[in-house]
């Protein structure tokens, strides 16, 4: 069986030019991206864009698609599921930054290296590639 998720990597431009990079706190703690299952009928890019929406109460735009991750799960009924998961650069555009409490802890803005610096240090390992792309995309070199 196989499974589609996507989400992004959410970034805003301030007046005075300085960049921000959002990152979520999921409900077990962990530094993450906001990113969930495809619905019937979307595409992975309103999926993204959908499921940033729900989780953090921002409306965006996809300025460049990122990358994907995959990887395999045991699902109680379903057996191995195939598990994709498209990341894309967003940029936001709307909306009020607000964690969807049922789903993640909470959700905040940051400087571009300290995001890359909470998700190495409390982050999952194979969303490193991801942030590290965005902030690529953005210009910004991380090692």
């Amino acid at each position: 069986m196989k499974e589609i998720s996507a989400g992004g990597v959410v970034y805003r431009k301030l007046e005075e030019g300085k960049l921000q990079i959002q990152l979520i706190q999921d409900r077990y703690g962990k530094v993450s991206l906001p990113k969930g299952k495809m619905e019937p009928g979307e595409t992975v890019e309103q999926t993204a864009l959908r499921e940033i929406r729900e989780e953090t109460g921002l409306q965006g735009v996809i300025i460049s698609p990122i990358n994907q991750i995959k990887y395999q799960y045991q699902h109680e009924s379903k057996g191995i599921v195939d598990k994709e998961v498209h990341y894309y650069l967003v940029e936001a555009t709307g909306g009020s930054l607000q964690a969807q409490v049922e789903e993640i802890r909470g959700v905040d803005w940051f400087e571009p290296r300290e995001a890359w610096r909470k998700q190495k240090q409390s982050g999952y390992d194979n969303n490193d590639r991801i942030v590290a792309g965005a902030l690529r995309l953005l210009g910004v070199e991380v090692e």
